[in-house]
């Protein structure tokens, strides 16, 4: 059987993930199985839109416009190019910005390895931050992270939480381009114990 590629175009993936999950537990409570290699196909088409698999393989984008869901690059502003070069090649942070501008837009490179659904431990903070950066200094970016409001923390310091937060455009920008570069996105690491 010759193998065919497909594009799939997911305009909100947190929507997708939702409608397929609901497609599976319907199924597995109506069938007590899970579904077939082409039920599961058409599942996956029907989560991103289309009415099954058969509509998703005629789609054919226009070759002049963009998909709905690209937005075209964003350009960096001079702070957001500066704060790319405080990087290195593996995506830590080399060293502490000396302008604000430009170390409050380091910080939601930082801010992107917390998971929003844990609870941190100083400890665990610490331990994330000396991952993500190579000067050795933790104690002032998670400082900087609790002041920009990026993290929160109880007030004897027994629980850190990522704060959810909306990105600017330049912050947006930023993190794409830090991502091309090479860098994680999002960090998804074991739980972090001791």
């Amino acid at each position: 059987m010759t193998r065919t590629a497909v594009p799939l175009t997911v305009p909100d993936l947190s929507q997708f993930a939702r409608a397929l999950a609901r497609s599976l537990a319907e199924h597995q409570a109506s069938h007590g199985a899970p579904p077939s290699h082409q039920t599961f196909l058409n599942q996956i088409a029907r989560a991103a839109g289309h009415r099954n698999l058969q509509t998703l393989r005629v789609q054919r984008p226009s070759p002049s416009a963009a998909p709905p869901d690209m937005s075209p690059p964003l350009a960096l502003s001079a702070a957001a190019r500066k704060a790319l070069t405080q990087f290195d090649d593996q995506g830590r942070l080399m060293r502490w910005p000396n302008k604000y501008s430009v170390q409050r837009l380091a910080m939601w490179v930082l801010w992107m390895q917390f998971d929003p659904r844990r609870v941190y431990s100083e400890r665990e903070v610490n331990r994330v931050l000396s991952a993500w950066h190579t000067f050795g200094d933790y104690a002032t970016l998670r400082r900087e992270l609790i002041n920009d409001r990026l993290l929160t923390r109880k007030a004897d310091g027994s629980e850190y939480r990522k704060l959810p937060a909306r990105p600017d455009a330049d912050v947006r920008a930023l993190l794409t381009a830090w991502r091309a570069r090479g860098g994680a996105w999002p960090v998804r690491r074991r739980p972090v114990t001791g």
